[in-house]
């Protein structure tokens, strides 16, 4: 690089003069995004004649210059490329390289050195580098287009890094939140117990609805299905930590009635506002009796399939945990055959709206949905997810709150 005389280009055209350092704004430039490049170069000739290469292509381009890393290091801030030189006083070569890499953040860096050396040159673009230019192979046009190459590539670069990241914690959360699902805890084969749950956020797979099935005896099974008011992270936590709470208090032989109030005081506990509350349902099957105790705190009630008809289980539907304490009241449900099935639900089922009014599914339509001759061909399996899919077609789409079901059959299940 030949250093030209200051006020002309290469091809002698005049160029708007710039103190040495810094560049000054073309008065004839388009509108658009300038970009912010400091170079880093100790020769005061080879800088100068950078900064006349960019001003006379009318690169929009503000230039800074620094004679050492030490002074780079105060300069570097919110710039968009670093054009360094491998021969410093402070760095020789890829030392320099590596540090400025270190202290650039997301600033691109381009190597703009008198060493043609091809092989320097892919080392270079290894450790980091967008570019590597040759003193004396460039023009003006070819450098801004680099810069401003290199300036997209390590944005783009960025934007794949951070979309990684995402994906990461996606799937770590992902991870976590299946772990955090409950795998009934039963040995018995006289029921079977099918599941169904589908949280309500996008892209999630836990919500503030909450199940489980423990079975503490031979003869024994308990069931809860319970709902925190809201969708977000924070109820999906502590829906996970009433669950964890409910199993435990179980399996260490509680007594019934104060079940109920040592998972309210979980929930008091655990809360981040006085406003979040809980709905449960609870069931109790005594095998051997072939019966039920059902406790209900502000839940829609179990529906029981038995003998070809449908029917709501008339529990008290007793007060929400989390607004002012109080034990829900037992009912006793005695089962007439050994074939029958207990739907436990959320209301994110049956808040569905029923064509273009404001009237909503609700326990009678769930009832009238279930008591459709159609569903007699629908296997128990399959039946808590075809009662999602008509309850969405009556809707007019998907159900917006989340969605969890217990369906406990014992024989032929209707």
């Amino acid at each position: 690089m030949t250093r030209p005389t200051r006020g002309a280009g290469l091809t002698g055209s005049p160029v708007v003069p710039y103190p040495h350092g810094g560049l000054a704004r073309h008065a004839n430039l388009p509108p658009g995004e300038r970009l912010r490049v400091l170079l880093v170069e100790d020769d005061e000739g080879d800088a100068f004649l950078v900064g006349e290469l960019l001003a006379e292509t009318n690169s929009m381009i503000d230039l800074t210059v620094a004679t050492s890393l030490r002074e780079a290091r105060q300069r570097i801030v919110d710039v968009d490329c670093v054009l360094l030189d491998l021969g410093l006083p402070d760095a020789q070569g890829l030392d320099g390289l590596r540090q400025v890499l270190e202290m650039s953040s997301g600033a691109a860096v381009c190597v703009l050195t008198g060493r043609s050396d091809e092989h320097l040159g892919v080392v270079a673009v290894a450790e980091g580098a967008q570019d590597y230019l040759v003193k004396g192979q460039v023009d003006g046009v070819l450098l801004t287009r680099a810069l401003r190459y290199a300036v997209e590539r390590k944005r783009a670069d960025e934007n794949a890094r951070r979309l990684r990241e995402v994906e990461l914690r996606q799937a770590e959360s992902a991870r976590l939140e299946r772990g955090l699902l409950p795998q009934p805890l039963m040995t018995t084969d006289q029921v079977a117990v099918h599941t169904f749950y589908r949280p309500g956020r996008h892209a999630a797979l836990i919500g503030g609805d909450f199940f489980d099935v423990v079975q503490t005896r031979p003869d024994r099974i308990d069931l809860i299905v319970g709902d925190v008011c809201g969708h977000g992270v924070d109820e999906a936590a502590l829906g996970v930590e009433l669950r964890v709470a409910w199993r435990a208090l179980v399996l260490a032989g509680v007594p019934d009635d104060e079940v109920l109030p040592a998972l309210e005081q979980v929930l008091m506990s655990e809360r981040r506002l006085q406003e979040i509350f809980a709905t449960v349902a609870t069931t109790r099957l005594n095998l051997d009796a072939n019966r039920a105790t059902v406790r209900l705190a502000g839940h829609p009630p179990p529906l029981l399939l038995s003998g070809g008809r449908v029917a709501p289980v008339p529990a008290p539907g007793g007060r929400l945990l989390g607004v002012r304490p109080r034990r829900p009241i037992a009912y006793d449900l005695e089962f007439d055959t050994d074939d029958w099935s207990l739907l436990m639900y959320t209301d994110g089922l049956i808040e569905g709206r029923v064509g273009a009014g404001n009237e909503r599914l609700d326990v009678p339509g769930l009832t009238g949905l279930l008591d459709e001759p159609a569903n007699r061909s629908v296997s128990l399996p399959e039946l808590p997810a075809w009662l999602v899919g008509r309850a969405e077609r009556l809707n007019g789409g998907a159900l917006a709150d989340d969605v969890a079901m217990l369906l406990v059959s014992r024989g032929g299940g209707r």
